[in-house]
This record gives structure tokens, C-alpha cells and sequence, in this order.
């Protein structure tokens, strides 16, 4: 029996490993957790923690952890082991049954279980007194195995094999009921952990699907998201490890960079509701558009070719029949010379064809940083695009039309990048929609202000961004950093084929001037600059 003091000090360990066992977070730390505070308890010198993994078809118990204060030098590592009755831990994992051995070296020979002597004659211990009692869920399905060992006299003592017999004890039945009232308490909090480790897996694997599914519809920009949250994420720690200046007293815990890393590989997820047409456009011109004006530039010169060769028939019909000088010399063609006229002017209409064609190709380019400095078209290109979009050819109806449509000519005079007022409405759109995505989905505490850092990675600390036009006390630093790394993978990267890849050295500085023009956060991209958070991508600076 126990007395009256010994069980309310029982009781108050029970609270307390209770109460432990509820703010354990990590799988890990909870397993060495639950064993220590089991060898407490029963005044055990050694123990070991097994969880069933029931992932594979054949379920095997995975050796979690293990103690030993006598051999406290001894390593232990994982290892996934059959569920067969031949074990002690396997018998408890199949039948559910408890196992209290009073010495493991005799055990009765009816018993289909034998202990592995490999650690015992590895380091010369002992053995002697075993407790072995199933972890069972809420449901009373066993998740695992816990396994005390030498139950002892006293604490402060080391076993060996010399004195095992004479320093331990058995477990009695009062221990067995604790333990396995604290082992059913056990599972309860690892099933909780578990539980909490596949939610955390539901929404990784959610994120990642998602990220695919922009991946797929643009394909150029494959990886943009995996790169921003990496730089998002590395600049968010440099932030956290400043002990003065602008960012002492921010830091960023566990939590809340995996809250920033969530947001910026999904800040682009509202583009699935882009069009693919503009999303994956290069030129200020669409393919189809392109093909469709090219065979109408063909169509246009043919129609200039047979009117040329129509004209010189009508001609050679109205002129008299060659007459010959007696001196058999023929005589001069009134007319020869005007169809030489005929043939040159067509010869300068076509060259001026294909002229109209060389200026609209290179006008489909779109203009970025590294072409033309992001300045307008010339005013001598501007006349010529004027005269190409009055130039009319007679089309197969006999009409005459304009070569180049309004609509064509509009994106043609597209200043800058190639996509028109429209559709950059239309990319733009994409952060709203963003928004309203995230917004639908149910995430936890840690997480709720995904949908907020994500959507706002367009604005700008002037109010100059969109969708809002948020000022900087409006924009959450995490959404600041996370706007910084999405710019820099924007001009560094190399998968876009509307425009090239500018050195790293080119985007520091565009970097820097965006923000002494008051629209990114000046500190975060000298830090960002400094603690050369960019190495993250495997960029590093020239020497130069």
C-alpha cells in the first residue's frame, strides 16, 4: 500500500507530466518527455519509446527514443523493426497486452518472446526487472510501445552487470496501473501531435499543389515562387537578428516566418484566374495576331503584283504590233519604257512593304530597362507608324482596307512592356484575387495573416502600388520584404522570355533607387544588400 502523502505527491507529478505533456510541441522532445517522466515515477535506470508506423502496408514499430542513466555515454539511433510476437515490444504492440517481468533472463517457456541480449552484452549491463505497456489512443488503438527497465532501489545508483540482481526490484502492480495510466495519457498528447504534424503536412502539401497549378498555367515563370519565399524567408531572419538601429525590436519567431513563408509562395496564386493568353503573351502583339498580319503584308504585296501585271497587260493590248526599219532593225517601243516605269514602282511599293513589316517587328518588342531606357517612341517613329496604320491594300473582295487594324496599332504603340492598359488591368487583378482565395481558407492562428502579407506585394510605400494604393503604415513589414524578393526574381530571373536577365549588380542599384524614391523600404534593401541575403539563390557579386 501506499501512503496518504506518497499519493498526493504521486498525484502532483501526474498534474505536473499532465500539464508537460499539453505544451509539448515536438514529437521528439514530447517521446524523451513521456519516458523520462515514466522512469521518475517507477524509479527506473533505463526505458525505452516505440511508435507504430502505420504508413506501409506491413505496420513496424520505429525505435523512438531511449534512456539510460547508468550508460548515459551509450548512443542510440532510429530503426524500424517487424511487429512479431518473437519481441517484448512487438508481443505489447499485437495483443495489447501488459508485460511485467521480474527478471527478462527467465522468463517462463511458454512465452513465444525473448530479450535481445546485443546491448546488455555490448556494454556489459543487466537486464533484470521489465515493464512493457501499450500507448493507446482515444479509439484504444495502440500507436506504440513504452518499455521501463530495472526498476531500482535507489536513484543515484548505476547498474552493471555485476549488480543488477541485488540493486533492482520488480515493478509492482500499483506501478503498472500508473504507467499505463500515464502511457494512455502519453498517446493521447502524441496522437494530438501527430494530428498537428499532419495538419502542418496538409497545408505544405496544399501550398506546394498550389504553386503548381501557377507553375502549369505559366510556365515561364516556373520556380519564381520556391526562389521569392527563400529570399522572403532569409531576409525576414537577417531582420530578426538586428539588435539596433530600425529592426531591434522586431523579431520574427518560428511561427510567423513559416506564416511569411506560406504567404509568398502563394502570393501569386490569384494568376489561375488570369487569362493564359496574357499571362503567357511575350510580344505586344499576340502569335495569332502576328501569323494573321503576316499572311495580310503576303496578301497585300500579291495584290500589288498582279495590279502591276494588270496594268502592263492593259498596256501591251492598247499598243500597235512592232514595226521593222528596212535596215531590220527593230523600232523603238513607245511603251517598253513605260513598263519598266510600272515595274519600278512596285519594286519601291514592295521594299516599302517590307519596310512597314521590319518597323512592325521590331515595334512588337516590348521595351524594358535593359532595350531603351523605358522612353516612348521617337517622333520619326511615330510617323511611320502613322503612315503604316493609313496604309489600305485591296483585299480578296476587291475592298480596300487598312493593313493594320486599330486595335494592332494600339498595342503596337504600347510604351512600355507589351501588355495593353487591359490587360495589365487584367494581371494586376491577380493580388485581388489572391486575396479572395486565401481569405476562403481556414487557417490557423499562426497563419491568419497569410491572405494579408500575400496580397499586398504590389504596393508601394508612396501609395504609387496597387490594388489599394496602401501607404507605408498601411503595409506590414513582413508584405515590404516580401515585395523586395519578388522584384529581384522578377529582373534576375532567367525564364522569361519577353525579357532578359539583368546582373545582379543592375538590380541592387534598381533596387536602392526605387527606394530612395520612396517606394520600398530603404533599410530592408540595404540589409537585404548587405547581408548579401541573394547568396540564398547561389548569386554572388563580381570582384569588380
Amino acid at each position: 500500500m501506499v501512503d496518504t502523502g506518497k499519493r498526493v505527491e504521486l498525484i502532483e507529478q501526474l498534474l505536473a507530466i499532465g500539464t508537460a505533456l499539453s505544451s509539448s510541441q515536438d514529437l521528439g522532445e514530447l517521446l524523451n518527455l513521456i519516458l523520462t517522466k515514466s522512469r521518475e515515477i517507477t524509479c527506473s535506470d533505463a526505458g525505452s519509446l516505440y511508435l507504430i508506423d502505420q504508413k506501409e502496408s506491413n505496420p513496424k514499430l520505429i525505435f523512438k527514443a531511449a534512456q539510460n542513466d547508468s550508460l548515459p555515454q551509450a548512443t542510440f539511433k532510429e530503426f524500424a523493426m517487424p511487429i512479431t510476437p518473437n519481441s517484448l515490444a512487438g508481443y505489447v504492440a499485437l495483443t495489447g497486452e501488459s508485460l511485467n517481468l521480474p527478471d527478462a533472463y527467465n522468463l517462463p517457456k511458454n512465452v513465444p518472446y525473448q530479450i535481445d541480449r546485443t546491448f546488455d552484452d555490448t556494454f556489459a549491463y543487466r537486464t533484470r526487472s521489465v515493464l512493457v505497456l501499450p500507448m493507446q489512443d482515444q479509439k484504444g488503438e495502440i500507436i506504440g510501445v513504452i518499455q521501463l527497465i530495472n526498476r531500482k532501489f535507489k536513484r543515484d545508483i548505476a547498474i552493471t552487470s555485476e549488480n543488477a540482481v541485488t540493486l533492482t526490484k520488480p515493478y509492482s502492480n500499483w506501478e503498472e496501473r500508473i504507467v499505463r495510466s500515464l502511457a494512455s495519457q502519453a498517446a493521447i498528447s502524441i496522437e494530438r501531435n501527430q494530428l498537428q504534424e499532419s495538419i502542418q503536412n496538409l497545408f505544405e502539401g496544399f501550398v506546394k499543389a498550389s504553386v503548381h497549378l501557377i507553375e502549369l498555367r505559366d510556365p515561364t515563370t516556373f520556380g519564381h515562387s520556391e526562389r521569392v519565399a527563400e529570399l522572403t524567408v532569409r531576409l525576414s531572419q537577417e531582420v530578426s537578428s538586428i539588435t539596433n538601429g530600425e529592426f531591434k525590436s522586431v523579431y520574427f519567431n518560428e511561427s510567423q516566418i513559416q506564416e511569411i513563408r506560406y504567404a509568398a509562395l502563394l502570393h501569386d496564386f490569384g494568376k489561375v484566374c488570369v487569362p493564359e493568353s496574357i499571362l503567357q503573351k511575350r510580344k505586344k502583339l499576340y502569335p495569332q495576331q502576328l501569323e494573321l498580319l503576316r499572311h495580310r503584308f503576303a496578301l497585300a504585296q500579291r495584290t500589288l503584283e498582279l495590279e502591276c501585271a494588270e496594268t502592263k497587260f492593259k498596256q501591251l493590248l492598247n499598243s500597235p504590233f512592232h514595226r521593222h526599219e528596212p535596215n531590220n532593225k527593230p523600232s523603238i517601243c513607245p511603251h517598253c519604257g513605260e513598263l519598266e516605269k510600272l515595274d519600278t514602282e512596285m519594286q519601291l511599293k514592295i521594299k516599302k512593304l517590307n519596310h512597314y513589316w521590319e518597323l512592325l517587328l521590331e515595334s512588337n518588342e516590348p521595351e524594358t530597362i535593359e532595350t531603351k531606357r523605358f522612353q516612348a517612341f521617337s517622333e520619326a517613329e511615330l510617323l511611320e507608324l502613322t503612315d503604316l496604320s493609313e496604309y489600305k491594300y485591296r483585299d480578296i473582295d476587291g475592298q480596300l482596307k487598312p493593313l493594320i487594324s486599330l486595335e494592332e496599332m494600339e498595342q503596337l504603340l504600347i510604351p512600355r512592356g507589351n501588355l495593353t492598359p487591359e490587360e495589365r488591368t487584367a494581371i494586376e487583378a491577380h493580388v485581388i484575387h489572391t486575396y479572395k482565395f486565401l481569405k476562403q481558407i481556414p487557417w490557423t492562428k499562426d497563419l491568419k495573416q497569410v491572405p494579408l502579407i500575400a496580397a499586398g506585394h504590389h504596393e508601394k510605400l508612396d501609395g504609387s502600388g496597387y490594388p489599394n494604393g496602401l501607404a507605408i503604415d498601411k503595409i506590414p513589414l513582413q508584405t515590404q520584404i516580401l515585395t523586395i524578393a519578388d522584384i529581384y526574381d522578377a529582373l534576375t530571373a532567367s525564364d522569361r522570355p519577353y525579357k532578359r536577365k539583368l546582373p545582379l549588380e543592375t538590380t541592387l542599384q534598381i533596387l536602392t533607387q526605387e527606394a530612395h524614391k520612396g517606394k520600398l523600404n530603404l533599410d530592408l534593401v540595404e540589409l537585404f544588400h548587405q547581408r548579401q541575403v541573394f547568396q540564398v539563390l547561389g548569386h554572388t557579386l563580381s570582384l569588380d
